[in-house]
């Protein structure tokens, strides 16, 4: 069963990849609490199947970064970026993008996190393994306020614009 408006975004740990120290986060990958780091604050997240693939860093990504000021001033604390990809890659992205902190890029290395939201989706027949499906959510204090799932192989729903329209 998946995740839905209403619902509080499960507990779990995702990683967040830093080039340089910054206050108590170490060079390399650092582990976020999700309920932590989601408590008291309006978070835009969206969810990518890959890092570096075509629709992900043509699009989805870059429609964040364009509109990220606007969803700021709309009340969103923070924008994260969920991909089930190690931290090295969601670092080695962010950086290829010029996200510079921006964006919280937060990788599910091991698809835990995403299969408790029950988003799991199998890419294996095109060498990909198991995957996340592509969403956008807006959640408040961890409470799913929004949530704008993708058909698979669709970007129709998940873009940057939708969520901003839907904070209006």
């Amino acid at each position: 069963m998946s995740i839905k408006i209403g619902d509080r975004i499960p507990d779990g740990t995702l990683y967040e990849y830093y080039d340089e120290p910054s206050g108590a986060c170490a060079v390399g990958p650092n582990p976020v609490q999700v309920a932590e780091a989601a408590r008291g604050k309006t978070i835009a997240v969206f969810a990518v199947p890959g890092a570096f693939t075509p629709t992900c860093s043509e699009k989805h990504l870059p429609g964040y970064l364009e509109l990220r000021d606007a969803l700021l001033e709309k009340g969103v604390d923070e924008i994260w970026c969920l991909s089930v990809n190690d931290a090295f890659v969601m670092g080695a992205w962010g950086r290829s993008q010029g996200v510079n902190g921006r964006i919280r890029m937060l990788a599910d290395g091991s698809g835990e996190f995403t299969r408790k939201l029950g988003l799991e989706f199998d890419l294996s027949a095109r060498g990909m393994g198991m995957r996340c499906q592509r969403f956008s959510a807006l959640l408040r204090d961890g409470v799913v306020e929004q949530l704008n799932l993708e058909q698979p192989g669709k970007f129709e729903v998940s873009d940057a614009r939708t969520l901003l329209n839907q904070l209006s």
